[in-house]
């Protein structure tokens, strides 16, 4: 069993001089604002005229024509008051770099900008071009002066009035790149049939760190030869209560699309949003600029006009092509249809696609596995200053083996013993939904088993037939439910309707179990057809689903559905490819009007032959798996059993907070989330049972798990701007498109704290005289709350709004998950003996090794950390090589490229607020608190007993994030919104929301995360 794991996360060495570096600085010339204003706002009407220089496209061109400058965004007011920091500038570049725009070559590119800054077609306006040559003129007489910096510290910080580094806005940059700089000094990294040889990449002002990428490889998997590139990111990165800021270094894959579809003849380029190109060029951008290594980063939309891709005429490809470019900068249609001819070496410019998951299936597989990670990090470690160190490995913590809960999942290994955990286990489902349906009935209980009801629309006889057993098996149910014995045709299916259902019923000593199944006829699962007769595409969406909502809930209401009693629907639809465009997928109306109706819904997608539907996962397993789901939706739960004894509080309950994103776009482009808050109290019945409630804001008191979920329905926004999706993801690609301002931005967050703060309150008010550990997520809700942020946080305090800081209740502990969403949590692997691979161990580990008092370890330790076991599903040997090239015992090149990597999360745990016995416990209590036996209770909430696999948050903040589905169903279905930790495609068709379970591969580290577009 491993002892040790290691990451890749660096800090100043104990007691280390200071890591400093001498800089050229450049001042932001804010004297040009004025007059450039106007030329950017030339024949704009008064309401689109805009109050800021849009000044994000000349830094991003300024990363890619200066090698090694560093740009840092223009001041901004600051949405709180913070430490003073050292003077900031516009540009940075190392005091021993040559001049990186000597001469013209600064003049050259503002003229270029300028070019830009006016609306389409503005060229042909003599007025603007006017305009443009006075602003030339100003630029030159005005142009800003290069200045020494000396002696920056890079990681010294100060610190909070917590104790945590509070690292100054320009190290984020400076201390990343200046380590990037220094890997590009070292050697190639050598591997069996060739070396790695890296650039850097632009990385803008808001990026917040260093980018490095590899030359292309290719491979031939499945005969076909794939492109990829290894890629470095370097962030820099702080941890509660620790006074020195981390460098993590993040090992992943950049693949690049390199087939064109058979039947356009073209890459399949998303429509909607603009696609990453990155270029590298041969000479220099700018004549008398130093050659440059670094890459280009570009974009291609499409033109709507021409339906074809163009190049974004107003984003760095627009600058770069009126410079020196024009007659080798890469045709969009060429680049296309032949895009590998661009990738690799050759003349000229070369570019390479970042391939994107909506193109289809790339065959290189994604990520790194321990091992190889392990011998990348080793390498770039070469590269750290003297005075710089690693981390120390962290070592298990409390908890025996895997520190697995009282009640964890068995593995029985004979036949005989799957027999009876399987019974064991469909048992404990029954006992948890009777006890579920106890605690929902609003009348006085009655003798006997609790009766609940469930439906099966379906739409194909295949589903309907294997969904009827399958939801005996999640039961344990003998039996067809009557059907036999009924006499129940097939005839007697078809013809079912609303009222007249066909009932299939189970009598268990538990409970009595009836299923309802109906098909889903009147085209109430097809496809959304908007009413051509409603103007404005958006308007005619939104009718379209408010129609089938509206019909759908009165077709359920016809056949007994009752909103003041929940229940559970499983709906058969298509697959979603079927549905072009998108927005005509009907799931939103369908879980929309369910739920008006009263019902909770799991969806399973019709089997179909088409080869582009993945069709990987049974049927059988599909229903069986979505079956279960349904029943967690009505609150089936047991609870991981802590074996933590009398170290934690008695009947210690665990709240759970999520803020939950309530619409993707709008008007007014100013997002809007509104936070949500669930309970999970053990029942005395033991067996790990739990009540599962939510917060229910309006009435002000918790309410069961289904009731809860129904009413969030009320807060999805389905008005015609949940539909408008933009032309592109690239704002500045429209000059007049609407722009929110910074004040409009700060407003609308400052806002929304406000409502975050008054929500708190009230669930911590109602959490007073009962043992409570507050489960919150670093990632998810920071921003609305900020005591979570590391730069506010204080030990045992808590601050839920503008009020002062106060001590934590008596029944009250706060704590932390944090996952490795941006890259906060650092990769990590299990060191091995010499001479073996390093892996993968599941465990509770300890951030340093524990000075103990018997069996409490030190007050001082405040963070630990967690890793869970890999599913059956992802069996991937930790020496995974995804580099070498070797000759195989035929005498064939082969590699094992195409396989993808699973690596589970580094969860950070940070106890950031109980009562310890010291100084600071005010008043006496009965017992004090373990920080790590809270610690070591997350960890084993994340091993829930009814899930094959263990989840990447603990149960109650995974219970709270399955919100959203009901918040805004569009989002859960598709996006990723939640916590980012995944480089495996999202899919809506099997059990719950996979953002949320490592089942479906979310506790893997983002080694792929470079598959989306930038910007």
């Amino acid at each position: 069993m491993y002892k040790n794991i290691r990451r890749s996360a660096y800090h100043l060495a104990e007691e280390g001089t200071p890591w400093t570096e001498d800089f050229h600085a450049l001042p932001f010339p804010e004297h040009w604002h004025a007059g450039l204003l106007e030329l950017h706002n030339h024949g704009r009407d008064e309401e689109k005229r805009q109050p800021t220089l849009p000044t994000r496209r000349l830094d991003g061109v300024l990363q890619t024509l200066a090698p090694d400058v560093i740009v840092r965004p223009r001041p901004r007011i600051p949405v709180e008051p913070g430490p003073q920091v050292a003077e900031d500038f516009w540009m940075y570049v190392p005091a021993s770099a040559p001049d990186p725009l000597p001469g013209r070559s600064l003049q050259q590119l503002l003229d270029a900008w300028l070019r830009t800054l006016g609306p389409r077609d503005s060229a042909q306006d003599p007025r603007f071009r006017s305009l443009l040559l006075a602003s030339s003129t100003e630029l030159k007489q005005n142009l800003p002066k290069w200045q020494p910096v000396g002696g920056v510290e890079l990681l010294t910080t100060p610190t909070t009035r917590g104790g945590t580094a509070a690292p100054e806005p320009r190290q984020f940059q400076l201390a990343t790149d200046a380590l990037a700089r220094r890997i590009l000094t070292l050697d190639p990294f050598p591997f069996e049939g060739g070396e790695l040889r890296f650039r850097a990449l632009p990385r803008g002002p808001r990026d917040q760190g260093a980018e490095l990428m590899s030359q292309p490889l290719c491979r031939t998997v499945k005969r076909r030869e794939w492109w990829f590139s290894v890629l470095l990111n370097i962030s820099l990165h702080t941890t509660p209560f620790d006074p020195r800021p981390r460098l993590h270094l993040h090992w992943g894959v950049r693949r690049w699309a390199t087939h064109p579809r058979t039947t356009t003849k073209r890459l399949n380029l998303p429509y909607r949003e603009a696609t990453t190109v990155y270029l590298r060029p041969t000479i220099p951008w700018l004549p008398g600029a130093p050659a440059t290594e670094r890459y280009a980063l570009a974009r291609l939309r499409r033109d709507r006009a021409a339906d074809t891709f163009v190049w974004s005429e107003n984003d760095t490809a627009g600058i770069l092509r009126g410079l020196s470019l024009a007659g080798n900068f890469p045709d969009p249609e060429q680049l296309l249809t032949e895009p590998v001819s661009w990738i690799g070496e050759g003349r000229g410019v070369r570019a390479a696609v970042v391939h994107s998951t909506r193109m289809g299936k790339h065959e290189i597989g994604s990520g790194f596995m321990p091992n190889q990670r392990a011998q990348l990090t080793e390498w770039a470690e070469q590269a750290l200053p003297e005075t710089v160190a690693r981390v120390p490995d962290l070592t298990r913590g409390r908890g025996k083996g895997i520190g697995a809960p009282e009640n964890r999942r068995p593995k029985p290994r004979t036949d005989e013993a799957k027999k009876a955990e399987l019974l064991r286990e469909t048992q404990a489902r029954r006992v948890a939904l009777a006890a579920q349906a106890r605690i929902a009935s609003h009348g006085p209980e009655q003798a006997g088993p609790p009766v609940v009801e469930t439906r099966l629309l379906w739409q194909s006889p295949e589903v309907r037939g294997e969904a009827v057993e399958q939801f005996a098996k999640a039961l344990g149910l003998d039996g067809d439910g009557g059907a036999s014995a009924a006499h129940v045709t097939d005839r007697d299916f078809d013809e079912a309707t609303p009222g007249a259902p066909v009932v299939l019923e189970w009598r268990t000593a538990e409970v009595t179990l009836r299923l309802r199944c109906l098909p889903l006829a009147d085209g109430l699962g097809d496809r959304l057809v908007p009413d051509p007769a409603v103007k404005g595409k958006g308007a005619a969406l939104a009718t379209a689903v408010a129609e089938r909502r509206r019909a759908l809930r009165a077709w359920l209401r016809a056949d007994g559905a009752d909103p003041s009693r929940p229940e559970l629907a499983l709906v058969e639809v298509a697959h979603r490819s079927t549905f072009r465009p998108a927005s005509t997928d009907p799931k939103f109306a369908i879980r929309l009007g369910c739920a008006d109706a009263g019902l909770l819904t799991q969806f399973v997608v019709t089997p179909s032959t088409d080869r582009q539907i993945d069709n990987a996962e049974s049927l059988d397993h599909r229903t069986y798996s979505s079956w279960l789901d349904g029943l967690r939706q009505l609150g089936v739960r047991v609870l991981p059993q802590h074996t933590l004894g009398d170290d934690l509080p008695d009947s210690l309950q665990y709240a759970a907070v999520w803020m939950v994103k309530r619409r993707k776009d709008g008007p007014t482009r100013l997002p809007k989330h509104m936070p949500v808050a669930v309970l999970v109290t053990p029942l005395p019945a033991g067996e790990g049972l739990a009540a599962v409630r939510g917060w229910d804001d309006t009435a002000g008191e918790w309410v069961p798990y289904p009731q809860f979920l129904l009413g969030l329905v009320k807060q999805a926004e389905i008005g015609p701007e949940a539909f408008t999706e933009p032309e592109t993801s690239d704002d500045d690609a429209r000059p007049d498109a609407p722009r929110v301002t910074g004040k409009q931005w700060r407003s609308n967050l400052a806002q929304q704290r406000r409502e975050t703060a008054a929500f708190l309150q009230r669930v911590l008010h109602s959490l007073r005289g009962q043992p409570t550990a507050l489960i919150t997520h670093a990632q998810n809700s920071r921003l609305h709350w900020p005591w979570l942020q590391d730069g506010q946080t204080e030990r045992d305090l808590i601050k839920p709004g503008h009020a002062p800081a106060g001590r934590l209740d008596d029944e009250l502990r706060l704590v932390r998950v944090r996952g490795c969403g941006g890259r906060e949590s650092a990769q990590w692997w299990g060191l091995a003996d010499p001479g073996k691979p390093h892996g993968q161990p599941a465990g509770f580990w300890a951030q340093n090794p524990q000075q103990r008092y018997g069996d409490r370890a030190s007050s001082r330790e405040r963070v630990f950390y967690s890793t869970t076991e890999r599913p059956g599903t992802h069996a991937i040997s930790p020496a995974l090589d995804r580099l070498a090239t070797r000759v195989n015992a035929a005498g064939n090149l082969t590699s094992q490229a195409g396989t993808s990597a699973w690596n589970p999360t580094l969860v950070e745990i940070a106890v950031l607020g109980c009562h310890e016995d010291d100084d600071s416990a005010a008043p006496v209590l009965e017992k004090f608190d373990d920080p790590e036996a809270l610690a070591l209770a997350m960890h084993q909430l994340r091993q829930a007993p009814d899930y094959a696999a263990a989840l990447s948050l603990p149960l109650p903040l995974h219970l709270a994030g399955l919100a959203q589905a009901y918040v805004l169903p569009t989002l859960a279905d598709g996006d990723r919104t939640s916590n980012e930790e995944s480089d495996t495609p999202a899919g809506d068709e099997i059990g719950e929301d996979p953002d949320l379970a490592d089942a479906a591969g979310l506790s893997t580290t983002p080694d792929d995360e470079a598959e989306t577009a930038h910007g």
